[in-house]
């Protein structure tokens, strides 16, 4: 059994190693938790280029012992031109195509992000290092190579037929016609003048100077719907997160556009339905689990989107009253029918909590693989796919409206419990991200496992994600085989996936205990891992 990393300083996980120790090193040398986690974003985009960008979205939850969380919605909205019309205008009535210029129609927000948990951190939190300091790590490994992981290269070949055509995609991705190969030194030099650039001239340049002007004509020449104008009007926004009243303490999640509500009345329904009297890793565990994932689902997909648009709010949908109603729909003995409309995407989530205390969840993406599979020539930047997820009826829940803010699957987690203990976690992919929530906190503080026991133990999926378009509940082989034969007989429509397979995501956390000990977990199904002092 591979256990827990545990420290006194500070911590930080991330799925590809070389994050988590740039965020260490932010740590030691006095860095406080946000600045360590703005170096270890900078650092994702560049080393696991094929699950997010400096072109896409990010989310932070933030933590302050003594004070409220606080969140930062760093989400880019859709373009002003962006429009039915404009789409029709293009032959495009139906879907919103996945790939090309036309997918990539939404502000990119996450460099917003890092700005804002940049001056939240020196006005809030005293912090003193330098932009520059905190994205060295980043520009170095573009500049001078990174080492392919096998994620990357595997991934790289699967969505070639799909991407290779596109703007800037094989120049800039593949090593001559091939993807590269594992192990293979990997360049991003376009993309390290373009670190160098933010580093120097701050983040407001990706949207209000010479990057953003450059970024601008790259996309015109594309054919994509934003502007120049729509990149200047973008802000990231500190918000207030949503919370659930735990029997454990106080759970914390993203507002809407995020799927965050999802996360939280999953393990709402569970508390309800005493989910810590079930054993871990049984067919009644997982059925629950799985059952409790369906009612959430169904609100999802009924209510939640940009929150201007919404009928009633996230934090409404967490009562009491509406959560008991949710948990007495489930039969405890035969599965709920399943339509399928779960989403697909891919992402990346890191934490990170310093001595202090101060913790963070952060989570950044650019939806599908490779976002819309374009590459900007002038800057290297790779530009997400977000919006293709808004509908073209423009009765839907998540109809496309310039300046709206697309659906999002992003959602990291925070929780503070009654026992002192604070824990930040969350995972990549899609839909997967609400369920292996629920399962990395169910076990770990509901029946008490370690961190990385939590972490690495067998996981399910129902429905899509990343690189699985069915809609089935896949299993991970190391689950018993009776524990599989059960939930089959419940009526459950089982595959079965590898033993540590990242179709179900790449997890982490860190608890912090009340005297300052960290525990962590990393998800052996990723290249990540625990950095701590």
């Amino acid at each position: 059994m591979i256990h827990s990393i545990r420290a006194t300083h500070g911590m930080a996980v991330a799925p590809h190693a070389a994050a988590a120790q740039s965020a260490l090193a932010v740590l030691r040398e006095g860095g406080n938790a946000i600045e360590a986690m703005i170096a270890a974003a900078a650092t994702i985009a560049v080393v696991y280029p094929h699950m997010n960008s400096i072109g896409g979205d990010s989310f932070w939850l933030l933590h302050v012992p003594g004070e409220a969380p606080g969140a930062i919605d760093a989400c880019g909205a859709a373009a002003g031109r962006a429009t039915r019309e404009w789409y029709a205008g293009r032959g495009i009535t139906g879907a919103i195509p996945a790939r090309g210029g036309v997918a990539a129609n939404t502000v990119a927000g996450t460099v917003s992000g890092w700005g804002a948990a940049h001056r939240l951190s020196r006005t809030a939190l005293g912090g003193r290092l330098p932009l520059s300091r905190l994205l060295a790590d980043a520009i170095a490994y573009a500049r001078e190579g990174i080492a392919v992981t096998a994620s990357q290269s595997l991934l790289t070949a699967a969505k070639l037929g799909e991407l290779d055509a596109q703007p800037g995609f094989a120049e800039t991705f593949l090593d001559g016609s091939d993807a590269p190969a594992i192990g293979s030194r990997f360049f991003q030099k376009r993309l390290a003048d373009t670190l160098e650039r933010i580093a120097r001239a701050g983040t407001g340049d990706f949207y209000r100077g010479e990057l953003a002007q450059s970024m601008a004509a790259d996309l015109a020449r594309i054919d994509s719907p934003l502007t120049s104008s729509d990149l200047s009007r973008h802000r990231a926004q500190l918000v207030d997160p949503l919370q659930l009243a735990h029997r454990r303490g106080k759970l914390f999640n993203m507002t809407p556009p995020t799927q965050g509500v999802v996360s939280l009345l999953i393990l709402a329904i569970l508390d309800e339905l005493d989910i810590r009297s079930v054993p871990q890793g049984s067919a009644d565990y997982v059925h629950l689990c799985v059952e409790a994932t369906k009612q959430a689902f169904l609100v999802r997909d009924a209510r939640v989107t940009d929150p201007r648009y919404m009928k009633i709010s996230a934090q409404a949908l967490l009562a009491p009253d509406h959560v008991r109603s949710l948990a007495q729909r489930i039969d405890r003995r035969r599965a709920a029918p399943w339509g399928g409309r779960t989403q697909a995407g891919d992402t990346v989530w890191m934490g990170v909590i310093d001595a202090e205390g101060r913790a963070v969840s952060f989570i950044q993406s650019i939806y599908h693989e490779f976002g819309a599979g374009i590459v900007l020539p002038g800057s290297g930047v790779n530009w997400q796919n977000r919006g293709c997820s808004f509908s073209l009826d423009a009765a839907a829940l998540n109809a496309l409206e310039p300046g709206r803010k697309p659906f999002h699957t992003l959602n990291p987690a925070l929780a503070r419990l009654d026992d002192g203990r604070t824990m930040v976690y969350g995972t990549m992919g899609g839909d997967g991200q609400p369920q292996t929530q629920c399962a990395l906190f169910t076990r770990a503080i509901e029946h008490g496992m370690e961190a990385q026991a939590a972490v690495s133990a067998p996981r399910w999926l129902l429905g899509r994600t990343w690189g699985k378009p069915s809609e089935s509940l896949k299993l991970e082989s190391r689950f018993d085989a009776a524990v599989v034969n059960e939930l089959a007989a419940r009526g459950h429509d089982v595959e079965i996936l590898g033993a540590y397979d990242e179709t179900v995501g790449h997890a982490g956390m860190i608890i912090r205990r009340p005297d300052g000990v960290l525990e962590g977990g990393a998800d052996p199904r990723s290249d990540g891992g625990v950095a701590a002092y």
